[in-house]
């Protein structure tokens, strides 16, 4: 193993988060039963004609952008023939000599040592079906089928399984982070194809791939590498040539198998789509589309931490989350307390689908103390249910504080009259009785009372006694 290295790229399909498919108005996402999310467009029926999704083309540029990507003025739709019983149409849409991105790259970390990973280009096209095995045969679902796909192709510039793994998660955490795709790889919204091909240690050449195809976990794309990597070496010191072709991975038996000997370009005939204009971007498209690509996720970390004094943990946990951040970042910048109203957002497990100017008000009320720091939940689900302003809310619901002196006085009056024992048990030293009757005083105002306010008004009241 030690005489042979690893040249291996990898083409990444990811599932553009659009509501509509790339060529027609079916719904894109996952779901529904057998064939009820396709029509004529969709499957390719004769007299139909393809209208392609704006949103597609800003998604795709907007993801090349990230991955540092040259975004092309000018590209080209093409037909890629081949039969596949999924594939109604026989022919697939997507892009040959002219895509949509090229030369980018991807700078990763593997233990300790930098590594610049080079994207030869960004192409669109539209997913294929699938077929549903079954005990008496096999079946088409044509559901997947023109559901927009972006094609990200690197540059043969991985060494090992680990170097791909890097890649593949800075890949996925960059295009996720630009809002295009949710790249679950476990829902088949990012698949990968691996090519790999080994050659001396030392040599600049590149020999005889093979392509692992549809792999779609980082285990088993790490685990196919090495595999395959393994059995080239075996062939190869045994002196049987290596033909390129197409291979599946067995993670039961952990090797590779022949799917079919491998196509070239040529034989899938492209030729460009005679029903599509070409695609044209101009400078104030470009313009547009970079204005729209956020701070890395390593700078907004940095922000977090460093501008907002958050702790770590908690600005981690944020940027964990792409549409979280993106959320929390334009509320803090409405807001004096940043870090209050992250603690606020993350008390709540559905806080990205809340506007952020209802954040921002949120904790600009709990920093004024117009409202206690248990009015927001109540707020939330009432603005969730009703839509309605929250200044509205804190009025129909009676959560403004209160910090009327003279009522909260004849308040702690009443609950220290009524509540001799906690009284005693204060006196006598007990730190923990001023929970208590702070009980009180916040069920006696229904929870408005202003705790600091309410808290000094009883300690005042109890040193007298």
């Amino acid at each position: 193993m030690a005489k042979y290295e690893s040249v291996i790229g990898l083409e990444v399909h990811i599932e553009l988060r659009t509501k509509t498919k790339i060529f027609c108005d079916c719904p894109a996402d996952h779901g529904g039963d057998p064939n009820t999310r396709c029509c004529p467009v969709c499957m390719g029926m004769p007299g139909t004609l393809p209208v392609l999704n704006k949103q597609v083309v800003d998604f795709a540029a907007r993801a090349g952008m990230m991955l540092n990507c040259e975004i092309a003025h000018f590209s080209k739709m093409d037909r890629k023939n081949y039969f596949y019983p999924d594939l109604p149409k026989a022919y697939q849409i997507s892009q040959l000599d002219h895509p949509l991105c090229e030369h980018g790259y991807i700078d990763i970390n593997v233990n300790g040592e930098e590594k610049r990973i080079g994207i030869t280009r960004i192409h669109i096209e539209e997913d294929a079906g699938k077929l549903v095995h079954m005990e008496n045969g096999s079946g088409a679902d044509c559901n997947r089928c023109g559901v927009p796909l972006i094609e990200i192709v690197s540059e043969p510039d991985i060494r090992t399984a680990a170097q791909a793994k890097a890649y593949l998660e800075r890949l996925r955490e960059l295009v996720r982070w630009v809002g295009v795709s949710d790249c679950q790889m476990e829902a088949g919204s990012m698949r990968c194809d691996v090519n790999l091909s080994i050659r001396p240690v030392g040599d600049s050449n590149l020999y005889t791939r093979s392509e692992i195809k549809n792999l779609n976990s980082l285990k088993h794309i790490c685990a196919a590498i090495d595999a395959e990597k393994a059995r080239q070496i075996d062939e190869t010191e045994a002196g049987r040539e290596l033909v390129q072709e197409t291979r599946r991975y067995d993670p039961e038996k952990d090797r590779t198998y022949t799917m079919r000997v491998k196509e070239n370009a040529n034989d899938y005939r492209y030729f460009p789509d005679p029903d599509l204009v070409p695609i044209i971007l101009t400078d104030e498209d470009h313009a547009r589309l970079r204005a729209m690509i956020p701070d890395l996720p390593e700078e907004r970390l940095e922000k977090y931490i460093n501008e907002y004094k958050l702790p770590e943990s908690t600005a981690k946990t944020l940027c964990d989350e792409p549409k979280l951040a993106n959320v929390y970042q334009a509320a803090a910048e409405q807001v004096q307390q940043p870090k209050l109203l992250a603690n606020l957002m993350l008390a709540d497990a559905a806080a990205a689908e809340i506007p952020a100017g209802v954040w921002a008000e949120l904790t600009n009320l709990c920093a004024a103390n117009k409202i206690n720091r248990s009015a927001p939940a109540k707020l939330l689900e009432a603005y969730r249910e009703s839509g309605k302003e929250i200044a509205v809310l804190v009025t129909e619901l009676g959560l403004e504080q209160v910090q009327d002196t003279g009522m909260l006085n004849t308040i702690a009056d009443e609950v220290l009259a009524a509540n001799p024992k906690a009284v005693a048990d204060y006196k006598a030293g007990k730190e923990a009785a001023i929970k208590a009757l702070m009980g009180q005083v916040m069920k006696r105002t229904k929870g408005t009372a202003n705790p600091q306010e309410a808290t000094a008004v009883l300690k005042e009241k109890l040193a007298k006694l």
